[in-house]
C-alpha cells in the first residue's frame, strides 16, 4: 500500500470541509437537541468547531457520527452528545465562565468547544504526542484562548491556578486529592466516576467547605492515569 503524506492528508481533509462539514454539523446539532442539550451557546459551539480536523483521515466519514472514535495511544475523542452534555453541565453548574482547567487535553477537541464557552482555557495533557496534535489542530482553528501543558493532570495545573470550573476527560473510581483541593468556593467540577462499566457524570461543588456531589448521565471513559509519557 503507498503511504499517505501529510499534504495528502491535509488535502483530503479540505475537501471533506467542502463537501460535507458544515451540513453535517447542523444535522449533528439538531440530533443534539432532540437528545436533550438546551444551551444555545454551547450548540452553537458543536456546530462552529469541525470535528473532522481532529480525526484522522480514515476516520472522517465517521467524524460527525454520534459516536466515540480512537485517536491513537489507547484514547478517544469523545461522543458528541457526551461533549455538548458535560459542557452544558459546566456552565450549568458555575457561576462564572472565565477559567476552566481541563484534565486530559486528548486531540483538542473539547479544548475547542471551551474556547468558545470561557475566557480561557487550561488544559493538562499526559502523551506528549497527543498534546503537540492538540496545539497544532487549536492552531489551524486560531483559537488562541488556550493555554496547553504536557504533564500529570491527577495533580492539577502547575502553580495551582484558580479556576472557575473543572472538566476531567478521563475516569477514575476516586477523583485525586488535588483534583478536590481545586475545589474553592464557587468552582465545580465535571467528571465521569466509577469503575469502567459503572461510571456516571458527576458533578461536584464547594458548598461552605463542604463537597457535594449529584450524578447523571451513564458514560463510559478510558482511566485516568498518573504520570507522563511521550
Amino acid at each position: 500500500m503507498r503511504p499517505t503524506s501529510p499534504n495528502s492528508d491535509q488535502r483530503t481533509t479540505r475537501q471533506f470541509e467542502t463537501r460535507h462539514s458544515r451540513r453535517a454539523r447542523t444535522k449533528l446539532v439538531e440530533r443534539l437537541k432532540r437528545k436533550g442539550i438546551r444551551n444555545q451557546a454551547v450548540l452553537d459551539a458543536l456546530e462552529t468547531v469541525p470535528r473532522h480536523l481532529f480525526l484522522d483521515p480514515e476516520q472522517l466519514d465517521n467524524a460527525y457520527v454520534d459516536t466515540a472514535l480512537p485517536i491513537g495511544h489507547a484514547q478517544t475523542i469523545s461522543q458528541p452528545f457526551v461533549v455538548a452534555l458535560m459542557s452544558e453541565m459546566l456552565l450549568t453548574a458555575t457561576k462564572k465562565n472565565q477559567r476552566v482547567l481541563e484534565i486530559g487535553t486528548g486531540c483538542g477537541y473539547q479544548t475547542a468547544i471551551l474556547s468558545h464557552l470561557f475566557d480561557r482555557v487550561y488544559s493538562v495533557e499526559r502523551i506528549l504526542s497527543l498534546l503537540q496534535r492538540a496545539e497544532k489542530n487549536l492552531e489551524l482553528l486560531s483559537i488562541n484562548n488556550a493555554t496547553l501543558q504536557h504533564g500529570d493532570g491527577t495533580t492539577g495545573w502547575p502553580g495551582q491556578e484558580t479556576f472557575d470550573a473543572i472538566i476531567v476527560t478521563a475516569a477514575s473510581d476516586n477523583l485525586p486529592q488535588p483534583l478536590l483541593a481545586l475545589l474553592e468556593a464557587d468552582t465545580c467540577l465535571i467528571a465521569p466516576i466509577g469503575v469502567p462499566g459503572h461510571q456516571q457524570l458527576t458533578t461536584l461543588r464547594n458548598q461552605n467547605g463542604l463537597i457535594s456531589s449529584e450524578t447523571t448521565e451513564a458514560v463510559r471513559f478510558v482511566p485516568l492515569l498518573s504520570g507522563t509519557s511521550d
